[in-house]
């Protein structure tokens, strides 16, 4: 019997069938209190580390913007990371404060996370390995790198920290 379930987890990783679903991953908000990703099926969702002190940190005006536009189909929901250059040292509450007064962030923001390496959350595991998500393998680069997940819970695709929330890349993806 142990053969026959390894020999099937085998085939769901060669077939691209993905093991488990993105509403199966359990993180917290920024507050410490847990998201439920089941109430986001049917939208889109955006995952992005985001980092304070980063070349790319402009990108939160994108973020906002893509947000405010599209969030009757979009869900977007930046992870503080501290692992590039630690250009996010703040704590959950200087995060916060830092957000709301330069940027008037609305969207979800979770707790700090590891989006690599032996600590790497749950939820970058599964956006970051095909036999998880079923559509492809990838690395995260650095601050600001992009996940899109479809509103079945598909991995659409994911962009590096140099592709804007506002450029085509991502909002043709939005008005399919």
């Amino acid at each position: 019997m142990q053969n026959l379930i390894s020999l099937i987890m085998i085939l769901f990783s060669f077939s691209g069938i993905a093991q488990e679903s993105i509403y199966d991953v359990t993180i917290n908000d920024i507050k410490g209190n847990p998201i439920n990703l089941n109430k986001f099926k049917g939208k889109y969702l955006l995952f992005v580390n985001v980092a304070s002190e980063c070349g790319f940190t402009p990108q939160y005006e994108g973020l906002e913007e893509l947000y405010q536009k599209h969030k009757e189909d979009l869900v977007v929901i930046g992870l503080p990371c501290n692992q590039f250059g630690g250009q996010e040292p703040g704590s959950a509450k200087e995060i916060q404060q830092f957000c709301s007064k330069n940027y008037g962030i609305s969207f979800l923001l979770t707790e700090k996370v590891e989006v690599k390496g032996e600590d790497k959350h749950t939820l970058y595991s599964w956006l970051t390995d095909k036999t998880l998500n079923g559509r492809s393998s990838s690395k995260v680069k650095w601050n600001f790198q992009k996940y899109i997940v479809s509103p079945k819970g598909e991995l659409i695709d994911y962009f590096y920290s140099t592709t804007k929330p506002m450029g085509l890349k991502i909002t043709s993806i939005l008005k399919q």
